[in-house]
């Protein structure tokens, strides 16, 4: 979801009104991804490399998620929408922490979309943990294949990811799911993420009804 900080700046406002114009921009996008029958939506907030940013900024985020986290609830009921936190544990404040178990434990038994939230996520982290459990379960080496570790990832049991937006005209991975995305079909814009909204969401992925995918054949 990038562009907050652009899209404040254009503005002439401090950073804060981007990431708030961002987490509304959510909110759409939630109902446009519903409305399109996806399955699965996952939204990259806040990476591992984030923690970096100014101490003031980090805390104003956090803040700022944990009132979002709760106000979500009643979008989630209403359409359905089942929520799965996705990034690491270990590192997150406790009340951010309790807020997402619990908005996972208040959705369990929806059966609609999965919002997939990534919060403190690092794909080579994740891939480290994997790796890691592998070793913690005692597989042998010739037992750690690809499955041994797509079962252990953060995202087991989710499909991988088919379409991949970069908002804001960016055009690297940023650490977002490295395994997952192996075969994603990327769609880039210049759109500023507080301005994605649902028609945006709908011309890419218009867009990538169009595509033929070969995973990797000729």
């Amino acid at each position: 979801m990038d562009g907050n900080g652009r899209w404040a700046a254009q503005r002439g406002w401090p950073r804060i009104k981007g990431h708030k114009a961002g987490v509304q921009a959510v909110h759409e996008i939630l109902d446009a991804a519903a409305d399109l029958g996806i399955q699965h939506l996952t939204l990259y907030a806040f990476s591992t490399e984030n923690w970096k940013r100014p101490g003031l900024e980090v805390g104003m985020l956090m803040a700022l998620l944990r009132m979002h986290l709760r106000m979500f609830l009643p979008k989630l009921r209403s359409r359905g929408i089942r929520f799965h936190h996705l990034g690491a544990v270990e590192g997150l404040p406790q009340g951010v922490y309790r807020d997402l178990l619990g908005l996972e434990e208040k959705t369990k038994d929806h059966k609609g979309m999965v919002f997939h939230l990534a919060v403190n996520y690092g794909s080579r982290l994740e891939l480290a943990h994997a790796a890691r459990r592998c070793v913690e379960d005692g597989l042998a080496p010739a037992q750690v294949d690809e499955a041994a570790l797509a079962a252990r990832l953060w995202t087991a049991g989710t499909p991988d990811v088919d379409l991949l937006i970069r908002t804001s005209g960016e055009l690297r991975l940023s650490n977002f799911l490295l395994w997952q995305a192996a075969y994603a079909e990327f769609f880039i814009t210049d759109c500023l993420w507080p301005d994605f909204r649902g028609p945006q969401l709908r011309e890419a992925v218009e867009a990538f009804a169009q595509r033929e995918r070969r995973f990797g054949g000729i």
